[in-house]
C-alpha cells in the first residue's frame, strides 16, 4: 500500500473514531468468510459500521485522540473496529451474542463517549439500556408521574368532600 494511501485511510478512520458515539475493537482471526460476513450483516442491520483495519493505521488514526496511548495497548494481532454513531450500547449486544456461537470474535476494548471499557467489561456493556430504551423508560416514568397529578388532586378533593360531610352529620 502506498503511503499516500495509507494517510488517505488514517485521515478518514480518524474522522470515524471523531464522529462516533462509541467504538469497539475485536479481534476476528479464526473467522471464516461466510461467518465475517454474519457479523457484518448483523452490525449493518443496527446501523453500525464494521470495518477491518491494520493497527498501524488505527495508530496513526488515534494519534490526537484522548486515551490514545492506552487505545494503543490494546491493538495486537487482527484488528477490526465497530464505529457506532446513533446507539453506542448495540454493538456491545452484537458483539455479545455473536461470540457465543463464534469463539474466534473477541472483544478486544471499547471506548464510549470517552470512556474506556476493557475486555472484561463487555457483559456490562451488553446489559446496558440503549439509548432508545432509556428515552422510552424516562418518557414513561415522566407520563406517570403527569397522570397521577389529577388522581392526587382528586383524591385529596374526595377525603375533603367526605370529612366536611362527617362534620356536618357530627352537628346535626
Amino acid at each position: 500500500m502506498k503511503r499516500d494511501t495509507k494517510e488517505q485511510i488514517a485521515q478518514e478512520i480518524a474522522e470515524k473514531f471523531q464522529k462516533s458515539q462509541g467504538f469497539y475493537f475485536t479481534e476476528f482471526q479464526g473467522l471464516d468468510v461466510k461467518k465475517m460476513g454474519q457479523l457484518r450483516l448483523e452490525f449493518r442491520k443496527a446501523g453500525i459500521e464494521y470495518r477491518v483495519v491494520k493497527n498501524t493505521l488505527i495508530k496513526k488514526a488515534l494519534k490526537d485522540a484522548a486515551n490514545a496511548d492506552k487505545l494503543a495497548a490494546g491493538l495486537k494481532n487482527t484488528t477490526a473496529v465497530a464505529f457506532s454513531y446513533d446507539d453506542p450500547i448495540a454493538p456491545a449486544k452484537i458483539i455479545k451474542k455473536f461470540s457465543k456461537d463464534n469463539e474466534a470474535l473477541k472483544f478486544k476494548m471499547a471506548s464510549i463517549d470517552g470512556s474506556l471499557f476493557g475486555p472484561d467489561s463487555l457483559p456490562q456493556l451488553s446489559e446496558m439500556l440503549s439509548k432508545t430504551e432509556n428515552i422510552g423508560r424516562l418518557a414513561g416514568m415522566i407520563n406517570n408521574m403527569v397522570a397521577s397529578v389529577p388522581r392526587v388532586m382528586n383524591a385529596v378533593m374526595r377525603d375533603l368532600v367526605s370529612v366536611i360531610d362527617q362534620v356536618g352529620k357530627l352537628e346535626k
